[in-house]
């Protein structure tokens, strides 16, 4: 799921915003959400700092020592694949902006065609050039830090997220390629998300994830899964991934 971040120092704007991209989420089937819409520069901090978000959208004169363009550059030295879409009046900020990595720039006053516009165009280079993002899907895509696991259950896989599970009819074979270095086989029937690792208990071959959810560690897999895991060495992490 797209996790969409915005903020702007006017109240009615926010749910404005809001409203506009959710009814452009629901028209599409896209699988995202406005997880925050703030005014309060410290929510957004805290927020940005605890949670994965994938899109944020900012103004940049937020009436405050901190302009948009500053939090622009706060994130992106801590996110690089964050898609950053700056939302204003003052145009001629706008070759400033772009500094930033932008990935459009959008002009108040907005419509709901052109902001459609911005959000599909950008789901489209989601499902193509980013390494950062699984594809699920046509309309779904789902940024890998959220992913504790991939679980093989039958004929399916199962993305175990933060948010929510995603099934799917699919092999491991066909997703090892579009999986980063972070991701290790540990049994027949897990891939997980060292990142997101809790403990790891080899006596009694298990791995534990911060909401006590738990993979089982397999004899075949574990000498290869903990080299790997204690080691970094990620040249045979989907070791049997085909089978």
């Amino acid at each position: 799921m797209l996790n969409f971040v915005i903020c702007d120092d006017s109240s009615p704007v926010l749910i404005r915003f809001s409203k506009m991209l959710e009814a452009i989420f629901i028209k599409h089937n896209i699988d995202a959400k406005v997880g925050l819409a703030t005014d309060n520069l410290s929510k957004l901090f805290n927020y940005i700092e605890n949670t994965t978000i994938d899109v944020l959208i900012l103004d940049i004169n937020l009436k405050s020592d901190i302009s948009g363009c500053d939090i622009a550059e706060m994130v992106r030295k801590k996110n690089k694949s964050v898609y950053i879409i700056f939302y204003t009046g003052h145009l001629e900020y706008a070759l400033v902006a772009y500094k930033y990595k932008t990935f459009d720039y959008l002009c108040k006053p907005l419509t709901q065609d052109r902001l459609e516009e911005t959000v599909l165009r950008l789901l489209e280079d989601v499902n193509v050039s980013s390494s950062n993002f699984v594809k699920i899907n046509s309309k779904t895509v789902i940024n890998e830090n959220d992913i504790k696991y991939i679980k093989k259950d039958g004929m399916k896989l199962v993305f175990c997220t933060f948010e929510r599970n995603y099934s799917i009819y699919s092999s491991f074979s066909k997703f090892s390629n579009c999986l980063s270095d972070n991701f290790i086989r540990c049994h027949k029937s897990f891939i997980i998300n060292i990142n997101n690792v809790t403990k790891v208990d080899a006596k009694n071959n298990f791995v534990l994830f911060n909401n006590n959810e738990f993979c089982s560690i397999g004899a075949k897999y574990k000498n290869s899964f903990l080299e790997v895991f204690n080691n970094g060495d990620s040249s045979d992490r989907f070791r049997s991934v085909n089978k």
